[in-house]
């Protein structure tokens, strides 16, 4: 019986597809940070800034944290280990079609067609 493969949320792949969220992402692997400081390293306006964090909040790529008058923004490991769940689950097949290749590729040298 096959082994089911890994399912990915698309949400998550298209939140990181776009290139302003995959820079708040790569900011936010370091620590927590607040949507002014995202903001000032990002160089976006404050509601540019937010808007991306809401999309990255609803989809669950990062949860806020409440302190005083401030929101701190935090990566959340789920989504990341579900990635990287699901780009494993093409490891065997990938591994398998560069071994077919390489056989390939020996049987052509053996026969003097490469």
């Amino acid at each position: 019986m096959p082994v089911e493969a890994p399912k990915m949320d698309v949400t998550t792949l298209k939140a990181l597809a776009e290139p302003n969220r995959l820079a708040i992402i790569e900011l936010l692997r370091e620590s927590p940070l607040t949507v002014g400081e995202i903001t000032h390293q990002i160089k976006l306006s404050q509601p540019h800034t937010s808007k991306h964090l809401k999309v990255l909040s609803d989809c669950g790529i990062v949860k806020v944290h409440a302190k005083a008058n401030r929101r701190y923004y935090k990566l959340r490991p789920e989504p990341f280990q579900s990635l990287e769940s699901w780009i494993k689950s093409f490891q065997g097949i990938m591994e398998e079609r560069f071994d077919n290749l390489d056989r390939l590729l020996k049987e052509l040298k053996n026969e003097g067609e490469f």
